[in-house]
């Protein structure tokens, strides 16, 4: 029997044949690289998590540029999750649900404990930028890296300066009872004991307390020549005060816990000299088309290079490994060969931390307007 096609089934026979070409012409060699973007835009951290997409859309547009027509082209799928825990979680299971292998963020900590075991479930890479909370990376989960450094190297570095800087010195060890600086402090006292040397000095204040008197007493009775403080910008101010009240005009080494803008008018003219470990200054991105131009507040220039790495960390990945398949990307990831980045060379370790140490010192030092300021004043250990 004849078949007969009018002249409109033909052309819908057609039709279907082109998309079925079209459609298996997207091998997966050429289908889009699909990247979530988990980050705080709305919330108190909306500053840095407009930052880093910011960061993370420049640099898909400028990959996708370089890679002409037939290169993958990357697509972001972007998810507000407000550096709120049940947030985070409902990101994690819509992008699982979509199949998206790869996703930059979680920028908070919380989200992070809520969200990672649902990527790691279901093979899922995440490159988180900003985190420095040490459990991140502590339990070894394959599909974890870490852009940037993490607390537990902040006491190690601080103690090694101690070390070496006051050999033979009586250092004192003083807390402010929390978890981030009791644990800074045990881990400068373990690094000095390391390097044969042991505290003059282990002393603790109350966040919040006004009188350091009886602290201060106690401190120049064992006679230190330095204090090493675990603890924030407010009670640090408080001590260096107190400690020039005294009498004692001794250095004080802290941490990144003294970020912060009052910081010095807090301390007065006694938080010259005070050093602090902390992450190196942010790289700012190039102005491009005003693709970037909503990152230029202070707050989101910090986090919009660490945006635009973690997209090239991903992108080379997927091309280095000829996949976009989560197992295949972190193998890779993990074999801790560097990678050119905006922020400079990048490689990972086993646990999916920078092989670099994150953390540099810095100090406090006068400028030429009489300011007390710690940008651009790197130590050498």
């Amino acid at each position: 029997m004849r078949r007969i096609f009018t002249a409109g089934a033909v052309a819908i026979l057609s039709a279907l044949a082109a998309f079925s070409l079209d459609a298996s012409a997207q091998s997966p060699a050429q289908a889009p690289i699909r990247i979530g973007l988990s980050l705080p835009l709305t919330g108190p951290d909306a500053a840095f998590g407009q930052g880093l997409r910011a960061g993370a859309e420049q640099a898909a547009a400028d990959l996708n540029r370089a890679s002409g027509t037939t290169g993958r082209k990357i697509t972001l799928v972007v998810a507000d999750d407000a550096s709120d825990g049940k947030l985070g979680l409902a990101t994690a299971r819509k992008f699982a649900a979509d199949r998206i292998g790869l996703v930059v963020g979680p920028f908070n900590a919380a989200v992070a404990a809520t969200a990672l075991p649902i990527y790691e479930e279901a093979g899922i890479v995440a490159v988180t930028p900003g985190i420095t909370w040490p459990r991140l990376t502590a339990r070894g989960a394959w599909n974890v890296f870490r852009i940037g450094g993490s607390d537990a190297e902040q006491g190690p570095i601080a103690g090694s300066y101690l070390a070496e800087r006051f050999r033979a010195r009586r250092i004192g060890l003083v807390h402010d009872k929390s978890t981030f600086g009791r644990g800074l402090v045990d881990d400068v006292a373990r690094t000095l004991k390391a390097n044969g040397q042991t505290e003059a000095a282990f002393e603790s204040l109350n966040r919040g307390d006004k009188d350091l008197s009886a602290l201060v007493a106690r401190l120049k009775r064992a006679q230190v020549e330095v204090v090493y403080f675990g603890g924030l910008a407010p009670e640090a101010g408080m001590l260096i005060r107190a400690l020039r009240e005294a009498g004692l005009s001794v250095p004080l080494v802290g941490s990144d816990g003294l970020l912060d803008k009052d910081f010095a008018a807090g301390a007065g003219p006694g938080a010259e000299g005070t050093v602090m470990t902390t992450l190196p200054e942010p790289r700012k991105l190039p102005e491009s088309k005003g693709l970037a131009a909503r990152s230029r507040t202070p707050e989101a220039d910090m986090f919009a290079a660490q945006g635009y790495a973690a997209v090239e960390i991903l992108k080379q990945a997927v091309d280095q490994a000829r996949s976009a398949d989560g197992h295949k990307v972190a193998a890779f990831l993990h074999g801790g060969l560097p990678l050119k980045t905006a922020i400079g060379e990048v490689a990972f370790d086993q646990k999916g931390d920078p092989k670099s140490p994150g953390y540099a010192l810095q100090v406090w030092k006068k400028t030429p307007d009489g300011r007390i300021d710690y940008l651009g004043n790197g130590v050498t250990p």
